[in-house]
């Protein structure tokens, strides 16, 4: 099933912009745009790492719906980048409705993909007073038979090219475990540039 993305968003229809600081260490950025006065929906991104851009917009008819879309930590125009620490999804939790009570929403429409419906359920879960509706799509939902198929085979079958790029990073004696070897490099290293080359 397919279905048309609205038009792009004009600079008329995006009503704010902003950093929002959720913690000494985290500020997220977020974007306000579509009806001022029409029925709030919050996009949620996915990743882990991803971020937002000016297509997301497009899954709303900026007629109908008051679109907020961020970026969630360490992600997109969040800062600091690629910051994995104090960087939970009970954190993200947190963010999301930090975000909802400065923009004074009571309730909103959550919509994820990928990641962005795992975080979106865990909202749900968390805050169920303050959701409308949920749309999820691309559903994942954190188990080890996706993170395995994603990180480490399956995907590769799919996007072979991109895989080999994320798999050669990493030296041959650690590709079996292709998600701790990234761990070590994106959590435990001490070498931000190695972070943040991994990061990307």
């Amino acid at each position: 099933m397919s279905f048309a993305l609205h038009p792009a968003i004009t600079t008329e229809q995006l009503h704010a912009t902003g950093h929002l600081k959720v913690s000494d260490l985290h500020t997220i950025y977020y974007e306000v745009s579509g009806n001022p006065n029409g029925n709030p929906v919050v996009y949620i991104h996915g990743g882990p790492g991803g971020g937002t851009s000016k297509e997301d917009h497009r899954f709303f008819d900026p007629k109908v719906y008051k679109i907020v879309v961020f970026d969630q930590r360490g992600c997109g125009k969040s800062t600091p980048t690629a910051e994995l620490r104090e960087n939970s999804t009970w954190d993200l939790v947190s963010d999301i409705e930090k975000l909802r009570n400065v923009l004074n929403i009571e309730k909103w429409v959550v919509f994820g993909g990928s990641w962005g419906s795992t975080l979106s359920l865990a909202y749900a879960e968390t805050h169920p007073s303050r959701v409308k509706a949920l749309i999820l799509r691309g559903i994942f939902m954190l188990r080890e038979k996706e993170l395995r198929w994603f990180y480490q085979e399956g995907a590769s079958y799919i996007f072979p090219d991109q895989f080999e790029t994320y798999r050669d990073a990493i030296p041959e004696d650690e590709r079996d475990d292709l998600i701790s070897a990234y761990h070590k490099r994106l959590i435990l290293s001490e070498d931000d540039e190695e972070k943040l080359k991994f990061a990307r």
